[in-house]
């Protein structure tokens, strides 16, 4: 009974959270609309504004989505171990234009040998999710230094940082801190990047401070 009480509060703020999260972008499109239908107005700028809020909303349902699938089990996470090096330089790869937009640069290191203990989509999944934290947040002029080594991920970026009470809070889901509220993102990238290395047995923690840069270490347990 304890146990689906805790379910079903967890559910019910889950449920609040993501409506609110909904509620803000919903409300500037109905602005932008409304504000197209005024004379003289520059639609197509209006327009373009209304489509990055759509795609605000379908990154956000798509990230509640598969949060939800890795909670209910139907995502495996962890089946073999995957190789990181070629998986970290596809993501980068991927990643390169949203990265020079954000004057943001990605460097990959790491053993060519050195496996981690996720499938491939799951480890592509992490990556991703920690590059695009460095895109949106780290500030411009920053570079981003993904490396790995057997059992260990890290993420390092030198950008603007995060104030040092804020870092035991950064993988919640929808936290984004003062200075990242008013930048694009769902704030699940985190949540969803610990729970995915969690499921598989590791741990994750983040140290870093305002001026500092922000570091994220994936550790996993040896094989």
């Amino acid at each position: 009974m304890e146990e689906a009480r805790a379910y079903d509060e967890l559910r019910t703020g889950f449920t609040a959270a993501v409506s609110h999260e909904l509620r803000t972008p919903l409300a500037r499109l109905l602005s932008l609309l409304e504000s197209a239908a005024l004379p003289g107005v520059d639609r197509d700028a209006l327009l373009a504004q209304a489509r990055e809020q759509v795609e605000e909303m379908s990154e956000l349902v798509d990230d509640v989505l598969f949060l939800s699938e890795l909670e209910s089990g139907r995502e495996v996470v962890a089946l073999g171990a995957t190789r990181a090096l070629p998986v970290l330089e596809e993501v980068s790869g991927r990643l390169a234009d949203s990265a020079e937009r954000a004057d943001v640069t990605i460097r990959i290191e790491g053993e060519p040998g050195a496996a981690l203990p996720l499938r491939r989509r799951m480890l592509q999944v992490v990556a991703e999710n920690l590059v695009q934290n460095a895109i949106r947040y780290a500030g411009p002029g920053a570079t981003l230094t993904l490396s790995v080594r057997p059992g260990v991920l890290e993420a390092g970026d030198d950008g603007r940082g995060v104030e040092e009470d804020e870092l035991p809070r950064l993988f919640e889901r929808f936290f984004r801190s003062d200075r990242a509220r008013a930048s694009r993102g769902t704030g699940l990238g985190l949540a969803i990047v610990k729970h995915v290395v969690v499921s598989a047995g590791g741990a994750v923690e983040a140290s870093g401070g305002p001026g500092r840069g922000l570091r994220v270490i994936c550790s996993f347990p040896a094989p």
